[in-house]
């Protein structure tokens, strides 16, 4: 019995959430009593998932996996884990993830947990901890099904390296375009930039920067940081930023280790998407703002005298 874990790449790159998996794919492994398999799909990574936990890793390779299809990968995906007898699989919960992992827990007939936050308890079953009610809470599902399949949220594990080379092997499966419903004519990607969802650290503002012309003192203070930008609703509604930054309980769910929230209230529908960020600090002129009640670190203040201040400072402890 195996635990494989889905290794997501983009154009020829493991994502970082991707090593995350294999890490808490291989811990688990190791409390279970048995391997940790990485499972790639199409045109894979080029570094050595065996550094990350890895005890093997298996490579599906084929003129249909060239681009993103959940139907196909999951497919391919199931036929890998009942040939390698998977009783756990782990996948990160990205787009991509969320869209596989339903698919294939029902067609291994497994059970699906999404939102898993913390390593599996095994000391008297198998119980899970997962974010509940838009990451405002935490749930302990104990899982009694032999077959499980969980997704893992992005920057929740710590990537551990100390493991060995590991070769990889290119595995066939008899996915056909037949089992393919859906056709992707186009898509646009950001490029350039650090996901949102993978970053460590995001700055983000609302309505309180004024408008789109002083979105230079995020950039610059993202560019000083080595952060992602990020953005409310109601600025990628009206069009001062890409929707692609939208973060929240309708744009993209984030768990960086800091996020710095300037000129944003913080409707709850914004806190759905940001909660479960490790450190949260909040800048903004009305000190009722629903913003700090979540906030570790707060500033009542105007952000275009804040946000200077914080480059300045910032640059000089990087220059240092």
């Amino acid at each position: 019995m195996a635990v494989i874990v889905y290794a997501e790449s983009d154009n020829g790159i493991y994502k970082k959430s991707s090593f995350e998996a294999i890490t808490y794919g291989k811990d688990l492994a190791n409390q279970l009593g048995s391997t940790c398999i990485a499972v790639s799909i199409g045109n894979k990574g080029t570094q050595n998932l065996g550094l990350y936990g890895a005890d093997k890793e298996l490579n599906i390779s084929g003129d249909l996996f060239s681009t993103f299809n959940p139907q196909a990968y999951a497919k391919a995906l199931s036929e890998v884990v009942s040939a390698e007898s998977g009783e756990t699989v782990i996948i990160s919960q990205t787009y991509n993830g969320k869209s596989i992992a339903p698919l294939l827990a029902v067609k291994q007939d497994a059970a699906l947990v999404t939102g898993i936050v913390d390593m599996v308890d095994t000391t008297a079953g198998f119980s899970v901890k997962k974010t509940c009610f838009s990451s405002k809470a935490i749930g302990h599902i104990n899982v009694n099904h032999p077959k499980r399949v969980l997704t893992l949220i992005p920057n929740s594990y710590k990537i551990t390296e100390g493991g060995k080379d590991i070769s990889y092997e290119t595995v066939s499966t008899s996915v056909s375009a037949s089992d393919i419903n859906t056709t992707i004519v186009s898509t646009d990607k950001v490029t350039g930039k650090i996901p949102l969802t993978e970053a460590e650290l995001v700055v983000s503002a609302g309505r309180g920067l004024k408008g789109p012309e002083n979105w230079n003192m995020i950039e610059e203070l993202a560019d000083v940081l080595g952060a992602a930008t990020a953005c409310s609703k109601p600025v990628s509604d009206i069009g001062w930023r890409p929707h692609s930054e939208h973060v929240g309980q309708t744009g993209i769910t984030i768990k960086p280790n800091l996020y710095i929230a300037a000129g944003i209230s913080g409707a709850i529908q914004h806190l759905a998407g940001v909660g479960s960020s490790k450190v949260i600090c909040v800048i903004n002129t009305d000190p009722e703002a629903p913003f700090f009640k979540a906030a570790d670190y707060g500033i009542v203040g105007d952000v275009f005298d804040v946000l200077p201040k914080l480059i300045k400072r910032a640059k000089e402890i990087k220059g240092a």
